[in-house]
């Protein structure tokens, strides 16, 4: 296979999103590079499908229809593209609703750099357990500097810390656990670029607290972010929720229950002015088991669209990188383009 990787790193323009009709005109390179901004650049029909959970897009565009800035994509819009949201649009749908028959597409959203935690140690003694996490910060292998947020959850239990990354990227982070909490707990930690705070990443890291216990997540829930709610699918009948969280760079609070019954539940969501990804916490008991739950909001990273491993070994593809902004926080988008769908 031949990938061409075509980078554009966007700032501020006022062009409008070309009419689809020059599309079929145009060489391949540029007419995949103008389907790259079309989608970018262009609200989608309607405006505001990304909040309706029972509307899909009659065309594609994942532009905020509330905001007069170029490369300022919609957090739903997005959210809907990640397939474990119980209102995901399909591949099948969003190649329809593009109206381009003779191509295939996938997009995939990411932050600008990556952030990962290692646990290095715990020490317990009396009432407490402290916990030691080698974390680092790095963009295709580079170290990036950052200024670093920590919140640790367990049941009921949160704490919260401040830090920072060394040149190497690298940091040491301690956190400390009441013994009486039991359970799966949860290390979440913010990174923000010391070059440019708009460039937040994040890490969940999930551990065993004075328990054998540590169950992966989605297990005990099913979360779906959407215009500003969190949706909440219980698995099992009766689970009883310690608490409901969302967490950015610089803020966290208890979320609002909207409503609730013995499978489902609705949270109000607040609108932050922070740039930052929001992290959507909830921690329960399901008879003897003490669990912790998450999801990011907009609900990256994610993939979708065309299986491009499987194409001709002949075939050729093209790749273009966008910077955009969703809400305050800047995020890369990369779609990839090929042959016929």
């Amino acid at each position: 296979m031949i990938t061409l990787v075509l980078t554009a790193i966007v700032t501020a323009s006022n062009n409008l999103a070309p009419s689809m009709n020059e599309f079929r005109h145009r060489n391949d390179a540029e007419r995949l590079r103008q389907l790259a901004q079309y989608i970018l650049l262009d609200t989608g029909t309607p405006v505001n499908w990304g909040c309706l959970p029972d509307t899909f897009p009659t065309s594609l565009g994942l532009a905020d229809s509330a905001s007069s800035l170029p490369y300022h994509i919609d957090i739903d819009k997005v959210t809907r593209l990640n397939s474990q949201n119980m209102y995901s649009v399909s591949y099948a749908q969003l190649w329809q609703s593009l109206g381009v028959s003779d191509v295939s597409f996938g997009i995939e959203i990411r932050t600008l750099f990556s952030l990962s935690a290692i646990l290095v140690s715990a020490t317990g003694g009396g009432n407490e357990t402290i916990y030691e996490f080698d974390v680092y910060a790095e963009k295709s292998g580079a170290p990036v500097i950052s200024r670093l947020h920590s919140y640790v959850i367990a049941r009921d239990y949160i704490s919260s810390f401040a830090s920072s990354t060394s040149s190497s990227g690298h940091s040491l982070v301690f956190v400390t656990i009441p013994n009486s909490k039991s359970g799966t707990a949860l290390l979440l930690t913010f990174a923000s670029a010391e070059s440019n705070p708009q460039s937040v990443a994040f890490n969940v890291h999930a551990f065993s607290h004075n328990s054998s216990e540590l169950w992966p997540n989605r297990t005990f829930t099913k979360l779906s972010p959407l215009n500003h709610v969190l949706n909440v699918a219980f698995t099992h009948p009766m689970e009883e929720v310690l608490s409901t969280s969302v967490f950015t760079f610089n803020y966290s609070f208890s979320l609002i229950e909207k409503s609730r019954n013995a499978q489902t539940a609705e949270y109000e969501i607040p609108r932050l002015l922070d740039s930052s990804p929001m992290l959507l916490v909830i921690t329960g008991l399901n008879e003897s088991s003490s669990f912790a739950e998450w999801v990011s909001y907009p609900q990256v990273p994610l993939e979708t669209g065309a299986d491009f491993d499987t194409l001709d070994a002949d075939a050729k593809t093209v790749s273009f990188s966008h910077i955009v902004k969703i809400n305050s926080a800047l995020y890369e988008i990369v779609t990839k383009w090929g042959g016929s769908a």
